[in-house]
């Protein structure tokens, strides 16, 4: 604690939280929320999260082991299974405890864990959980997986379909062809694509028809889908109960509450009927790449609704996240141990409640900001 203080807090941001920035104002362009299709404030999530809320209180404080057949959470599960193609689903109380409770079920001190270099913590952190041996491979690099493979033998293959930190995606259909051609289990992290890509917004791996060679999707439902829980779908129902038996974060954990799956079960059908928020998505996500490609800007690969502005320290992010601010544009500030040393930078998260017209003046601001 002492050398965060002083090392850091002190000398490198000169005294200040690195996080804390100015206020947003009444007309400032919000682009720091993972809430991509804006339905966090949806009164059709909201009123069923209320009548939930009202009618059970707070009642299932309990493992969700012990849930019984036709609870809402069951069947939840199932309904969400279906909209991403799978025969079976599981509910954990976020995508951290399931990306961990997963990989705890399935990897271990025997099993070889390849990871992309880039992968969600949450993958490291239930490899490491396993005991299983990690071996990271080039950000979607094929080859080097392949290579890697080759040398230490069929195992699990870890990859995020959108890479939170810089918005690249995954070269999804190569690494299943590798995973199918070397008997590789592969479990895909949706986070950032469940809800945004695909037929009704089931997901990248809906949308390029390759679930018969993923094995597990997970997904933290606290993005697109604007929830608070963690998602996994699998081909195999007996991977239900027993995950549910194995995972220690299932075990010991209390499940999710009424309200938190009344909502959820509403925001699917949101994500379901409403076409135009993903078209609207993509269409200002575009707009504000190509805009900020002809200004110069490196994105690093981005071709989703997550944009990378790269600064490089500590102090520098700081100054562009001041900027940035000053010119009516609120991120995030991304550092280590979210990203590398001296590659910080502001994220921009775009949403589909922003318009052609804040997608040019977010352009403006950061060209500002830049110069």
């Amino acid at each position: 604690m002492e050398h965060f203080s002083s090392a850091r807090v002190r000398d490198t941001w000169d005294g200040r939280w690195i996080f804390a920035g100015a206020v947003p104002g009444a007309d400032a362009l919000r682009v720091m929320s993972n809430d991509y299709l804006a339905l966090a404030r949806d009164p059709r999530i909201t009123g069923a999260m209320t009548q939930a809320l009202t009618a059970c209180g707070n009642t299932t404080l309990m493992s969700g082991t012990l849930l019984d057949d036709g609870d809402p959470q069951l069947a939840l599960e199932q309904s969400l299974a279906g909209h991403v193609g799978y025969r079976a689903g599981i509910l954990c109380q976020s995508g951290w405890a399931a990306n961990t409770g997963l990989l705890q079920t399935i990897a271990g001190p025997d099993t070889p864990v390849y990871i992309d270099m880039l992968a969600h913590m949450s993958l490291w952190s239930g490899a490491r959980s396993a005991k299983a041996p990690l071996h990271p491979f080039r950000h979607n690099d094929p080859d080097h997986l392949a290579r890697m493979i080759a040398r230490y033998g069929r195992g699990v293959i870890l990859v995020d379909s959108i890479y939170s930190t810089d918005g690249s995606v995954c070269p999804l259909a190569e690494v299943a062809g590798i995973a199918s051609a070397d008997d590789c289990v592969l479990v895909v992290d949706e986070s950032h694509s469940l809800g945004t890509c695909g037929p009704r917004g089931a997901g990248m791996t809906a949308e390029l028809r390759i679930s018969d060679r993923v094995h597990f999707i997970t997904a933290s439902l606290s993005k697109a889908f604007a929830g608070r829980a963690g998602f996994i779908a699998s081909g195999e129902p007996e991977f239900t109960r027993y995950f549910k038996m194995a995972s220690y974060p299932a075990i010991f954990s209390s499940t999710l509450l009424p309200h938190d799956v009344a909502g959820l079960a509403a925001a699917l059908d949101v994500v379901r009927g409403e076409q135009w928020r993903r078209d609207q998505l993509h269409a200002v996500s575009a707009l504000v790449r190509d805009g900020l490609t002809d200004a110069g800007l490196n994105l690093r690969g981005s071709r989703s609704q997550i944009i990378a502005v790269e600064a490089g320290g500590e102090r520098e992010v700081m100054k562009l996240r001041d900027e940035l601010e000053r010119h009516g544009v609120f991120g995030s500030v991304f550092c280590p141990p979210a990203t590398v040393r001296r590659r910080s930078m502001v994220r921009l998260s775009l949403n589909a409640g922003l318009t052609d017209s804040d997608g040019q003046r977010l352009v403006s601001a950061c060209r500002a900001a830049l110069d």
